[in-house]
């Protein structure tokens, strides 16, 4: 065999050796190194006495299989939480703090965030922290002060209540499951909130009224707002459904309503699920609000009008002799003559101006603190969104647009989107004693201008009239 022959098969004998031996090593030392776990965001920057977080993991291979959170104080690791399991490759963890339990003190402390995952290695080596953040510890729940609140309420009704929170980044004030918003009064470093309470038509006395308030570190402090509560009877009415009327309304709010379907089925739908609709429009509306009261004095009931239809009146709805459907009346129906001038019950900030589901045209006008009011089925629409009116102040004129025959004036009362009483807010002295005296006994300016001239008692009639179709 030639010299140079011989060399060649040296040669590939050599590199088949060292693949042989080099392949190995670097395929172990490629898995070896190959990065770990990492974290994709700091998952806190406040540790409190119970604080749920979540953890944002990534492992760059395999799924992530075991985390642990450890607090370092004061040169000292303190293991929160641990983890095990077969958690996924990219996840959210959550996790839950407490904080006293683990003997974590007040002030400064980094997190530290350990974690592995199940990529084979060689040589298995968890010796650091994936991730360092500094966190701060806060044991100290806020302080709240009750200093004045609206002593009798009922259901369907409004009132206020005053205080002070200190050490807190939020504070709702809740009536049974409703959230209801506060808002800053006066200077911020004074801590002084107010809230208008609502209280929904079907609210059971004896639920809860509370203020809470939470920091940053989540450390909750709660209290009770202390009142009275006056039983409220609500009237009901059946409506009966007639062909025309279906023949009317069906096409101008479901115009997608097959032409081969009862007409019956698409009012069913009109009077379910718009309407649905719009209560949940009028609650995201509330939040459109200014944080001061832009109201002056009692609210005022148009001229010459009269209430046919009551607030929360329970309306039973009657087609072919057989009762279909039964939905609650918010608010009053107000007749007068036809495209009467519908005027602004207060000055305030329209916030919304066009069709509204079974409402039909409709302007809102909010008030301020969470307070608009409403004012629906209108024939025309004399403002747009964003427009200041003064009390008195044309809105638009009457008419039978939504669910409504016969040319009439839709009125509601909303406080953070719940319908309550126009009853109270069309009395002055009401608005002096449940509003404005509240404040007094708080220390605080009064709101609304109630004055000596205001007193007059509401104007609005209740009595029941002759049968109309309305919202």
């Amino acid at each position: 065999m030639p010299q140079r022959s011989r060399g060649k098969i040296w040669t590939l004998v050599v590199l088949l050796l060292l693949l042989a031996v080099v392949g190995p090593i670097s395929y172990l030392g490629w898995r070896q190194w190959v990065p770990g776990v990492k974290s994709l965001a700091a998952p806190t920057r406040f540790l409190g006495q119970k604080t749920t977080l979540t953890l944002k993991l990534e492992a760059r291979r395999g799924n992530i299989a075991r985390v642990e959170l450890r607090v370092v104080q004061g040169g000292t690791s303190i293991s929160v939480a641990t983890q095990e399991g077969a958690f996924g490759r990219r996840v959210e963890i959550p996790v839950t703090i407490e904080s006293a339990a683990r003997g974590l003190r007040e002030g400064a402390a980094t997190l530290e965030v350990w974690a592995r995952d199940d990529f084979w290695r060689p040589l298995r080596i968890d010796d650091r922290a994936i991730a360092s953040y500094p966190v701060t510890v806060d044991l100290t729940p806020p302080k709240i002060e009750l200093l004045a609140a609206t002593q009798y309420l009922s259901p369907g009704g409004s009132g206020l209540v005053a205080f002070r929170v200190t050490g807190a980044s939020r504070s709702t004030v809740t009536a049974g499951k409703l959230a209801l918003p506060s808002f800053a009064w006066g200077p911020a470093e004074q801590g002084v909130r107010v809230a208008l309470i609502a209280l929904p038509w079907d609210f059971t006395p004896g639920a809860p009224l509370t203020i809470t308030g939470e920091d940053e570190a989540g450390n909750t402090a709660s209290r009770g707002i202390p009142a009275s509560f006056k039983p409220r009877r609500f009237p009901k009415d059946t409506i009966e459904i007639k062909d025309g009327f279906l023949q009317v309304k069906v096409p101008e709010l479901l115009p997608q309503h097959p032409a081969d379907k009862p007409l019956v089925e698409g009012f069913l739908v009109i009077n379910r699920e718009l309407r649905r609709q719009a209560e949940e429009e009028k609650r995201r509306l509330a939040a459109s609000t200014a944080d001061k009261p832009l109201w002056e004095g009692a609210f005022v009931q148009p001229r010459n009008t009269k209430v046919f239809a009551n607030f929360a009146e329970t309306r039973a709805y009657v087609y072919g002799g057989r009762q279909i459907d039964t939905q609650v009346h918010f608010g009053f129906d107000l007749a007068s003559t036809k495209q009467s001038p519908v005027p602004a019950a207060n000055k305030g900030t329209v916030v919304f101006a066009g069709p509204l589901t079974i409402y039909g045209n409709t302007a809102i006008v909010d008030h301020g603190l969470g307070l608009q009011t409403l004012y629906a089925h209108l024939s025309s629409l004399g403002v747009k969104v964003g427009d200041a009116v003064e009390k008195g102040g044309e809105l638009g004129r009457t008419g039978t647009t939504g669910l409504a025959i016969g040319d009439h004036l839709h009125f509601e009362v909303l406080v953070n989107g719940v319908s309550v009483t126009p009853l109270e807010w069309w009395d002055a002295k009401w608005i002096r004693d449940h509003i404005s005296q509240p404040l007094k006994a708080a220390g605080l300016a009064e709101v609304g201008g109630a004055t000596a001239r205001d007193d007059a008692p509401a104007r609005a009639a209740t009595a029941k009239p002759a049968r109309r179709l309305g919202r």
